[in-house]
């Protein structure tokens, strides 16, 4: 079970920047989907890379699905070279992604955000319209199904406004 409050409060306290994507942004919008894992987008400027693998590191990062034993240093030379990392913590899945389908970095994807108070933390949390745009990039069976209710959720909040 993923504890999100911790994951969170983790990088809020390292001051890391990040927004929340993937199905928990969509908890946050109205969804009644589950997830697993936490996903979030980083910023790939270096200090912010050194600041996620400081605050990331005392929760034992591992590749998830990658075999018990098999080399992986968490570190800023590590997160430079690659771009997304699906992740098992000791506070469970974190997907922490440098890109998402459909082109979006971290600052692409900062206008699209709004800050949303969880867990007592402030964090920027994907638009509903962006989300939907990158649930359907993904192009997965279950973000197709998910598009279907975050897309039900906007016309209702349009309908609202």
């Amino acid at each position: 079970m993923t504890d999100y409050e911790r994951l969170l409060k983790v990088l809020d306290v390292a001051g890391v920047q990040f927004i929340v994507i993937g199905g928990f942004a969509a908890i946050l919008h109205g969804s009644a989907q589950l997830t697993e894992d936490l996903d979030v987008v980083y910023a790939r400027v270096p200090q912010n890379i050194e600041r996620l693998v400081k605050a990331l590191a005392p929760l034992h990062p591992y590749l998830r699905g990658a075999p018990p034993g098999l080399p992986f240093l968490w570190d800023a030379e590590t997160i430079h070279r690659g771009l997304n990392f699906t992740l098992t913590t000791d506070s469970g899945d974190f997907d922490v992604l440098g890109e998402i389908a459909g082109g979006g970095t971290y600052d692409d994807l900062l206008p699209d955000s709004n800050k949303v108070r969880i867990f007592g933390v402030d964090c920027q949390v994907l638009g509903l319209r962006r989300l939907i745009q990158a649930k359907r990039a993904a192009g997965r069976p279950k973000d197709f199904q998910a598009v279907a209710e975050l897309e039900r959720i906007l016309e209702e909040q349009d309908s609202t406004d």
